[in-house]
């Protein structure tokens, strides 16, 4: 089987997308599955590939927040069907002592799978319209396009009559905060949350920690952020408010229990700290590029530090839950999205940078 089909390819770090024709050259092999993309999510570590230091191979079809339809299987063994509706999340091994220990986000080759090239395996079958090499497969998947081949363990079967091609968040963004109120936090009716960093992820937070029934708190400098978090039931804050730290106390009853950074700000991280109750956690989701400085005084009494890695989720069991919070009315995320045609991508990145949408999902 060859397919040829149209994917957004990044070149190099400094150009736009392009939309191209790349070829598929044979069908799935076993434990895979072609899935035709119905909406893939723009996720700000798509973007962040344009400042990886060349860690990350190009010419390359990025995008890993991907769903669709399956039309091909690579056997029974997949689980799934032609025509089951899947949202796709990130890859992993399956047989690490992570992977065993249903904690795939912490997989032993996360890092080699997801971001520095993918899977390897029958790399050469995917190549641009001139038969040049593409890197293999971001995140499993690669679904800035119209096709899709991915390891059935990235699938999750979601029910058809959901909007396939708006779920695609779900998979990365929008799990990776809902996750870490959820799995990470454990958060319930009495907690109090502070959510610093108003965007996809730290909204997704919001929406997970209110659905909980705890007390939030949302931290941003943008006040169109700010009112949206605002309406999904956090109390909005001026990140740039005088004595921060006391303005979440007083908010939270005598400091938050959990807080959750989505910033990778060393001030913001500090102030997050400064922000608990006794024995408080703060959760780190972005990416530290430098050294973090801590000021005296933020760990005592018991407060402590660490990074979530994809909302601690087994995706087969958060995303089921995530879209019955939805049809529930307590996870409303397509409030938060803008869809663009996929030939619309280097608009989409624009705005997406700019801060003029939370999450984009490029259509094909």
């Amino acid at each position: 089987m060859r397919r040829r089909f149209g994917a957004a390819v990044l070149r190099s770090y400094e150009d736009p997308f392009a939309l191209e024709e790349v070829i598929l050259r044979s069908g799935p092999a076993d434990g895979e599955i072609l899935v035709r993309i119905a909406g893939c999510g723009m996720c700000r570590t798509d973007l962040a590939v344009r400042r990886s230091a060349g860690r990350s191979p190009l010419p390359a079809v990025l995008g890993h927040e991907g769903a669709g339809v399956v039309v091909e299987t690579g056997g029974p063994a997949t689980g799934l069907s032609v025509g089951d509706h899947v949202v796709l999340s990130f890859d992993s091994c399956g047989h690490c002592r992570s992977c065993a220990g249903a904690a795939p986000a912490y997989c032993d080759s996360f890092a080699a799978l997801n971001l520095f090239g993918g899977r390897t395996e029958n790399a050469a079958r995917f190549t641009d319209g001139a038969g040049g090499a593409l890197a293999p497969r971001w995140f499993g998947q690669s679904s800035f396009a119209e096709y899709a081949m991915v390891p059935a363990r990235n699938a999750v079967r979601v029910d058809p009559s959901l909007p396939v091609e708006l779920l695609g968040p779900l998979g990365c963004g929008f799990l990776t905060g809902a996750g870490a109120v959820i799995n990470s936090f454990g958060a319930g009716p009495g907690d109090t949350v502070a959510v610093f960093g108003a965007g996809a992820v730290g909204l997704a937070a919001v929406m997970a920690a209110t659905a909980a029934g705890a007390v939030t708190v949302a931290v941003d400098r943008q006040p169109e952020r700010l009112a949206v978090a605002e309406r999904l039931g956090a109390v909005p804050l001026d990140a740039a408010s005088a004595g921060l730290p006391d303005r979440v106390r007083r908010l939270t009853d005598g400091g938050a229990r959990y807080a959750l950074d989505t910033t990778g700000s060393a001030p913001l991280i500090n102030d997050a700290l400064r922000a608990l109750r006794p024995r408080g956690q703060l959760g780190l989701v972005a990416r530290l590029r430098t050294a973090l400085p801590l000021e005296p005084g933020t760990l005592d009494r018991g407060r402590g530090i660490s990074h979530i890695c994809e909302g601690d989720a087994v995706p087969g069991l958060l995303i089921p839950r995530l879209t019955g919070l939805w049809l529930a009315g307590l996870f409303p995320f397509d409030q938060l999205i803008r869809t663009y045609p996929l030939a619309d991508i280097n608009e989409a990145e624009r705005d997406c940078e700019a801060g003029r949408v939370v999450k984009p999902v490029l259509i094909p």
